[in-house]
This record gives C-alpha cells, structure tokens and sequence, in this order.
C-alpha cells in the first residue's frame, strides 16, 4: 500500500526519510508544508496512506481522494482539522499519535506557569520600549495547581511541579490516581487553584469546557494556563475576565484561528503570555512522532 507525507516541513521530512527501513512501505514525502486541502487528491494521486501533520480534511475533499483508507495524524487533536466519524463512513480509518510529546508539552506548560506568574513576557515587551515596568510577581511555591484533565501531559505537569513546591490538585473524567496528587471536584478546583492548566482533549464533550460560568467560578487572579486545544475555552469569556482581572494572567499555546490574526484582540492583551503552537516542538518529540506515524503506516500496511 502506497502513501504520501503531505506537509512535511524540513525538519519531520529529515527525520521520516532517516527512521526508513528496508522493507517499509512506499510512503513519499512532500517537502512542501504550505499546501491546502485542494492539493491533497492529486499530491495522493490514489494512495492508500496520508500521514497529515496540519493540513485540514474536510470530507469533501476526502471523497475525491481515491483509494484512501488510513489517515495517519501526527498528533491527538485531528477533530481541529477533520471529522473522523464523518471520513469512517466513507471507509477511512483515522489513526492518532497519543505520548509522543508528554515531556515537551509539560515543559512549555510549567514554563507559561512560571512566565505568567513573574509577568516576563509583559515586562520583556516593556523595556523594548524603553519602559522600566516593576510590578509584584506571584511566589508559585506553596500555592496550588489545578489540573483539568489528568492524562500523560498532566502526569508530567504534575511531577514537575511537585518538585518546584506546588500543592497539586487535579479533575478528569473518570477515576485517576497519582502519587501526591489530590483528586477533588470540577467545583473544588476551579474554587481553590491560585493556577488551572488544561488538558482535555477536544470532541463534543469538551468543547467550550471552560465557560463563562465556569471562568466566574475560579478564584480571582487565578493564572490559566493552555496548552490543549483552544476551543476547551469560551475566548470571549476568558477575555473579559484578563481584562477585569478575574484571571491574573494567561499563558497560551493554541489558538482559534492559527496563526493568530496580528489584529487579534489576544495580542493586544498585555496579561497574556502567547506561544506559537510549539509545545510539542523539540527533536526528542518529533523523533518520538515520526517513529510512531511509521509504526502505523507499517501496520496498516501489512493490513493490520
């Protein structure tokens, strides 16, 4: 069975062509990662694997991609750029790549954490003005963490800032339990966390997870922190509330619309710490990805 690596940028396409084996299947890359959804068809020219990193697949066009079977997404979050229900009806299977990047994307996490609290990104943008801006930080030591969603991220999340002095509490879904971690209500969390990070993953559930009401709910001058999936958050809400100081400070890795609009109102934010959609960026994670879209594309290609 045949496939295509679509939107390779430089980096994944170096790692794909180096992880290949004799004996792999046919998988060809793309070095061009500025392609649109109008390409894919005739880039697949009827080929049976797509490995996608960030284009969209809307169904239409996923009914002109002939031969298509298995859609290979290199990440977890494939509903922000396809239906997966939708492309299983017509015969594709959608398969995702789940702890690749726990390590990096904790990091960014705790990093957006510490940023928010001391306000380094404001006072950075400040003095490049010529600004001498002093304001009091937040100690993070001996306050309380709050974890929405405890999968292999929050674990990693956890675990650091245990180390750094943080009390952690944590919710999700169904029953978890870590070392040293206190799993309470949805309601006690957002009461008593000086810091809530997300780590949901995005369907029908956890879309707009974090209303209005549930942003009034949390303890005033909390930090939020977001390195999930953007539509977890009522923006407009969570907007308000930097502005009024109901959320001290937010620390953000995803967006609504990527890349964020120069003129977006987040930009013009200054209680907003934003990151380009790179928490998962380091080599040791985009190692770890290529190496499991390969295992895929091994499997399915000896049918299984």
């Amino acid at each position: 069975m045949r496939g295509v690596f679509v939107d390779a940028n430089g980096s994944l396409a170096d790692i794909f062509e180096r992880q290949r084996k004799p004996g792999d299947p046919d998988v060809r890359v793309n070095r061009n990662p500025d392609i649109t959804s109008e390409d894919m068809p005739g880039l697949l020219d009827g080929a049976g694997i797509v490995v996608i990193d960030h284009t969209e697949l809307p169904t239409e066009i996923a009914k002109r991609c002939n031969g298509l079977k298995h859609v290979v997404f290199l990440g977890t979050g494939a509903r922000s750029y396809m239906n997966p229900e939708e492309l299983a009806e017509l015969g594709i299977t959608v398969h995702l790549i789940k702890g690749y990047g726990d390590t990096a994307v904790a990091e960014c996490a705790i990093a957006l954490m510490w940023a928010a609290a001391r306000g380094l990104a404001e006072m950075d943008r400040e003095m490049r003005s010529g600004n001498w801006l002093r304001e009091d930080a937040m100690q993070l030591t001996g306050k309380t963490l709050g974890l929405i969603g405890f999968g292999g991220i929050a674990a990693e999340v956890a675990r650091i800032a245990l180390g750094s002095g943080l009390k952690v509490i944590a919710w999700n879904r169904s029953p978890k339990s870590f070392s040293c971690v206190e799993f309470v209500s949805l309601e006690t969390l957002l009461e008593n966390s000086d810091v809530v990070s997300l780590h949901l993953l995005l369907n029908d559930d956890t879309r707009g997870f974090l209303s209005r009401e549930r942003i009034q709910a949390m303890k005033p001058g909390v930090i939020l922190v977001n390195t999930a999936r953007a539509a977890v958050v009522d923006e407009a809400a969570m907007i308000e509330a930097l502005k009024s100081g109901h959320i001290r400070h937010a620390g953000l890795d995803v967006f609504n619309t990527e890349p964020l609009p120069v003129d977006h109102q987040l930009t013009k934010t200054p209680n907003v710490t934003l990151s380009a959609h790179s928490a998962f960026r380091t080599p040791e994670a985009s190692e770890n990805l290529i190496h499991a879209a390969w295992e895929h594309s091994r499997r399915v290609a000896r049918g299984g």
